[in-house]
């Protein structure tokens, strides 16, 4: 008998039970495979690597309790439905019967993921974790052409832009946004909110294509979820700064296209009114249980007791006459506020950014900010900037109101226009200007972003129009851990230890002369260590020519001399060689604290010394090409 053999029917043990293939699931849930594949996403379910592949490498491998769990799932049924609707149209088109189909057509079963939100997420601080894939997937959904006939309904797409603007417009308003990065796949955010650091990626304002390389099915089945959580997450964070929820817009910024201006616009006055309308409806309710206590103590002191009873039908009678009207009024503005929800829904596709930003501007909660938010909020305090046509116009509005700044942009719908003189910055991304007005300066994007970056006013001679802007610099890149610190790194660095320090001018000296000591700090060190390089050079020849007169004021000969420098090469061969043995002794060290160690500990240590090689490596290179571009930079400046 086999070591192995078990008899038929007897129960399974070890990895065999654990552990099920992806066939023999779909098999045991008696679903197609598509349907297993949006359960286990809607679900969150997702393969197993068992540390004993029972049945081969090749196969796809669930835990049992997870398809134990999938198959109790009241969405299986209402799957089941759906396909058994489907084939009920399929069947009704065959056999031309259109009154049926359109019937059928109008009234698909429909289901709800609410119940997976909260199964999935059992608290906020969960959905906050992990937001951060549900976040990039909705801002490249809303970034899709909103046309029909494509793989992706047209409402899909709405629903996802109104998402993104709902939670930039809470961002925007709570100054919770701490890093931003410009890159080729599109612009890295990173906000913290409520302690959560959530880390999201919007690609650029270009014209989206579909590709046929995608698994859209897939995609959606992650979209459909997502959709759901932001949604919630958005209703509790919006409460949270005592805002309605969802927002109902102006009409005219909708129909000018400007979602997230005017999303912060409602922000800014819904906290305040909900908070008067809670106070009015407090006392409003508050006098009329005085004014109902103070009649029923008449009247019980001047009636009789059948006349109390008679009273008191009255009475009921009037309240629920009163509460029926209030339930019509109130279905009344609910239907209202969803007309105008669903207006917005349609007139969200034009990518016109700017409606969703201005309604979050003052809460009446207490000033609870930490230091790094206040730190946010005061960046662009008291500074207007404009934006022309050709920029990124939608990320600058996200982005500058999340520090504090006031921000307008060129057409219909901006709070002001391009001739107001209070704006200090306008930003650009054209070599000339066709009109230029002096009280205000004109910007690449980049300052904007590495001023978010540096927390501090960045001066601005480097990233004028028409210059080559400083490299940017990531914020998500530690430079110390790395072994390498840019130039520009440096510099930012010592701008920042004098913002803190607060350094004062010296007497005599205005702003203008302080904003161009700053400046000279930022000018690129090519032309400073040349200078270093001949100064040293020149200091070495009149050293040597010293050296030479007083030798000859000694009386000292050519053959003294060259028995000297001998005997010093002979003291520096020693010294080289005493180094090398230094090192041999240290790699013999290595060697024998290695043969201690066990194999895996001696793999571990052997990992650690490959990753440090590769990293020196990687320094080594980033420092020559720095080098080949000082030296190209000089070549073209003589030249």
């Amino acid at each position: 008998m086999p070591k192995h053999y078990r008899p038929a029917g007897k129960k399974k043990e070890g990895n065999a039970a654990k552990y099920i293939t992806r066939t023999k699931a779909v098999n045991y849930l008696q679903v197609s495979l598509a349907i297993f594949r949006k359960l286990c996403i809607l679900k969150g379910v997702f393969p197993r690597q068992p540390k004993k592949k029972v049945e081969g490498n090749h196969k796809t491998y669930y835990h049992m309790k997870d398809i134990a769990f999938l198959s109790h799932d009241p969405l299986i049924e209402k799957f089941r439905e759906i396909k058994v609707h489907r084939k009920k149209v399929k069947k009704a088109v065959a056999k031309k019967n259109r009154d049926l189909a359109e019937r059928l057509l109008n009234q698909p079963p429909t289901y709800k993921l609410d119940r997976l939100v909260l199964e999935r997420y059992p608290t906020f601080v969960d959905a906050l974790r992990d937001l951060d894939d549900c976040l990039t997937m909705i801002h490249l959904f809303a970034a899709l052409p909103a046309i029909d006939g494509e793989r992706v309904e047209v409402k899909r797409i709405h629903n996802c832009r109104r998402l993104s603007h709902e939670w930039q417009a809470y961002i925007s308003r709570t100054h919770s946004l701490r890093k931003t990065f410009i890159s080729v796949k599109g612009i890295y955010y990173q906000a913290e909110v409520q302690g959560q650091k959530i880390t999201w990626l919007t690609p650029h304002a270009l014209q989206q294509v579909l590709t046929d390389d995608v698994d859209f099915n897939v995609m959606l089945s992650f979209l459909e979820f997502y959709e759901t959580l932001l949604g919630f997450v958005n209703f509790k964070l919006y409460h949270s700064i005592k805002v309605n929820y969802p927002p109902i817009l102006d009409s005219r910024l909708e129909a000018l296209a400007a979602e997230l201006y005017a999303l912060c616009r409602y922000m800014s006055s819904g906290s305040a009114r909900m908070i008067e309308n809670l106070k009015s409806e407090e006392t409003d309710e508050n006098n009329n249980a005085e004014g109902v206590i103070e009649e029923k103590k008449d009247k019980k002191s001047k009636t009789s007791s059948k006349a109390d009873k008679s009273e008191l039908k009255n009475n009921a009678d009037g309240v629920i006459e009163e509460k029926k009207d209030s339930k019509i009024k109130a279905s009344s503005k609910a239907d209202e506020s969803e007309l105008r929800l669903a207006l917005l829904q349609h007139q969200l596709p034009t990518n016109e950014p700017g409606a969703l930003v201005n309604l979050i501007e003052e809460s009446t909660a207490p000033d609870a900010d930490d230091d790094d938010t206040k730190e946010c909020k005061s960046l662009f305090k008291n500074l207007k900037f404009f934006l022309s046509r050709e920029v990124p116009r939608e990320s600058l509005l996200f982005i500058i109101p999340s520090f504090g700044g006031t921000v307008s942009w060129e057409g219909e719908g901006a709070p002001f226009n391009e001739v107001d003189e209070d704006i200090t910055h306008q930003i650009v991304d054209r070599p000339t200007q066709s009109h230029v007005f002096l009280s205000r300066e004109y910007v690449q994007p980049q300052w904007v972003f590495d001023c978010v970056n540096a927390r501090i006013l960045l001066p601005t001679e480097g990233y004028l129009v028409g210059r080559v802007p400083p490299p940017h610099l990531s914020p998500f890149v530690d430079n110390d851990a790395e072994g390498y610190i840019p130039e520009y790194a440096e510099t930012i660095k010592r701008l920042q230890a004098a913002a803190r320090n607060e350094v004062l001018p010296l007497p005599g000296i205005g702003d203008e002369d302080l904003d161009n000591s700053l400046v000279a700090a930022m000018v690129d060190r090519t032309e400073s260590n040349e200078a270093a390089e001949k100064k040293r050079k020149l200091e070495m020849l009149e050293k040597q020519y010293h050296d030479e007169l007083k030798m000859e004021i000694d009386g000292v000969t050519f053959s003294n001399l060259s028995n000297k420098k001998a005997d010093s090469s002979d003291t520096k061969d020693d010294t080289k060689s005493d180094h090398e043995d230094d090192e041999n002794k240290q790699a013999e060290k290595d060697d024998g604290s290695t043969a201690l160690m066990s194999r895996r500990q001696r793999g571990l240590y052997k990992a650690m010394e490959i990753g440090k090689e590769r990293k020196r490596e990687k320094v080594e290179l980033l420092k020559k090409r720095k080098k080949n571009a000082d030296s190209s930079s000089s070549a073209k400046k003589r030249h």
